[in-house]
């Protein structure tokens, strides 16, 4: 199996699938645990948005050009609060009024530590599922990225919007946080003028990943020092893929490069 690695499309189950586009069918990754796997790195690199081959990636996946022009990186993607595709501006109006334009959902999801982050509307809860989320829940639901941005970081002086990888790949998990208490919490905390957003969703999206064994220890394997990586694969956990011993590989970051895969 040969192809280009790029972020796994994931699907809310019991417990969590994911999936793998090397070729023209997606796979189901999940099928692969337990087996030994071997992923060898051939040094081609293709730019996930253009598709041209780049000697280095940027932003896992992107060629400089892309990096510097594509509105897939924007500052507003890391700092929603400096979005404008409300007022019609931005890299590209046109994406930006098809992505960000949209309904957003300001949400508290639960690793390691409590965190607060924004999504698409249409990301929930895959996005939570990328970030190795055990549970999250929504806390406000606005109709664009800028104002979810501007509660985000209202909330960010109170709460972290970070996940520490490490502990979420140890399956280190904060519960005693009570879920819609902590919620409620955060939502007294909003400046009063963003209260109109408040979300009445108290739905509790729970996610089980599937992993035979959690490490102890986690180690990060580097395909550009290291181009081949063979094991027993133990688990995937956000994007991550656990390998036995605590190796560990962020299939995203490596997106654009082409790699052989074997199963067996």
């Amino acid at each position: 199996m040969k192809g280009t690695l790029s972020k796994m499309p994931v699907k809310y189950a019991d417990p969590v699938q994911y999936f793998l586009k090397l070729e023209e069918e997606p796979v189901l990754v999940n099928d692969w645990i337990g087996k030994t796997v071997k992923l060898s790195y051939t040094g081609n690199i293709y730019c996930i948005n253009c598709g041209r081959k780049t000697s280095k990636s940027f932003n896992q996946g992107f060629c400089f050009p892309c990096f510097r022009d594509a509105p897939q990186n924007a500052e507003c993607i890391i700092r929603p609060e400096l979005c404008r595709a409300h007022l019609g501006e931005g890299r590209d109006p046109e994406w930006e009024e098809k992505h960000h334009n949209q309904p957003h959902v300001v949400y508290l999801a639960i690793s390691s530590v409590p965190k607060v982050g924004v999504t698409r509307a249409t990301n929930v809860p895959s996005r939570w599922i990328d970030q190795g989320a055990w549970k999250a829940v929504k806390l406000a639901e606005t109709p664009n990225r800028y104002q979810a941005g501007m509660i985000e970081t209202d909330l960010k002086q109170y709460f972290s919007d970070k996940t520490p990888w490490q502990r979420m790949l140890k399956n280190e998990l904060a519960d005693e946080v009570e879920v819609l208490e902590t919620k409620n919490k955060m939502q007294e905390l909003m400046e009063d003028k963003y209260n109109e957003f408040d979300s009445s969703d108290d739905e509790i999206y729970e996610m089980k990943y599937p992993v035979i064994e959690f490490p102890t220890k986690v180690k990060s394997h580097n395909l550009d020092k290291e181009p081949t990586l063979e094991g027993k694969l133990m688990g995937i956990k956000g994007q991550y893929w656990i390998f036995e011993g605590g190796i560990v590989i962020n299939i995203r970051k490596y997106g654009g490069y082409e790699v052989e895969l074997l199963v067996h």
